[in-house]
């Protein structure tokens, strides 16, 4: 089993957003802000190839923006750089297998599509995949509350419907067979319903994709919300179990989000704080 890191289109968004109620003069220590206080933020990707099988966590935000909502949302790049990443690795758009989605908001779906082009409607990238996604959060996106209708895309649940190939994972599974007893999944509810976090077992030690329970190393720190999360207080105690079991099994944990690392080992420190270890800028895990 290998499992690499692969960037997508980075992305700009407020810093009181992201940190919740955190104040300015904290987080701003962890994550310097522009001009319009916004901080940088990757969206990255996580490829793990397994006996033969390509299987992508999520797909970052993509390029599917028109260029006055990509301004909007922060989105830095024009080009679809996940693809670009892709094919660094060897890896063509039609040689995915399987996408796993932890939810359907767009910063974490979008390169599922197509690079806008003016008057082209969006399509779907990886042509030959399945889509693995939690039931709920799937009905989340296909009824979205008012609060967080804005985060999905339109166009996107209807072109994986007509593919077919959507496998949903209810509540209580912890594995699926068409993946192999080397992927579990656990589900948390306090940033969007449904929310599904993958584990990959490998001989390094189980890494779990956090998505956004865990954004990037900032949010190790228990107490540390986002103001997207629907239940913070319940993130928080969602988050520690996820972290005491990362400690007890010296597991490690992804972020999709963290501009500059893409993965830590975790402990307690002395004042039995959560803190990442072993930080790791790029995972090439042979």
């Amino acid at each position: 089993m290998q499992i690499t890191s692969i960037e997508g289109n980075t992305q700009r968004l407020d810093g009181g957003a992201m940190f919740g109620n955190a104040p300015r003069a904290l987080w701003a220590k962890w994550a310097a802000p522009d001009e319009q206080n916004r901080i940088l933020l990757a969206c990255r990707a996580m490829l793990v190839r397994d006996e033969g099988r390509s299987v992508l966590c999520e797909a970052g935000i993509g390029a599917f923006f028109a260029p006055k909502m990509r301004e909007r949302f922060g989105v830095v790049e024009s080009e679809h750089v996940l693809l670009k990443s892709l094919a660094a690795e060897g890896v063509a758009p039609e040689k995915i297998d399987v996408v796993i989605l932890s939810h359907l908001h767009f910063d974490h779906a979008g390169g599922l599509l197509t690079t806008y082009r003016e008057g082209a409607p969006l399509e779907l990238v990886f042509p030959n995949a399945r889509y693995v996604v939690g039931a709920r959060a799937w009905d989340r996106a296909k009824h979205p509350h008012v609060r967080d209708r804005a985060s999905f895309i339109p166009e996107l649940v209807p072109l994986l419907e007509k593919t077919g190939r959507v496998e949903l994972v209810s509540e209580d599974a912890s594995t699926l067979d068409s993946l192999g007893d080397r992927f579990s999944f656990t589900h948390s509810e306090g940033h969007t319903p449904g929310l599904m976090l993958t584990t990959v077992k490998h001989a390094r030690g189980p890494i779990t994709f956090c998505a956004d329970l865990i954004p990037g190393r900032a949010w190790v720190h228990a107490p540390i919300t986002m103001g997207y999360d629907r239940f913070p207080e319940r993130l928080i105690e969602e988050k520690t179990a996820l972290l005491d079991r990362a400690v007890s099994e010296h597991g490690y944990l992804f972020y999709t989000h963290d501009p500059e690392i893409a993965a830590s080992g975790v402990r307690r420190d002395d004042a039995g704080k959560f803190v990442p270890i072993e930080p790791a800028a790029r995972v090439t895990w042979p």
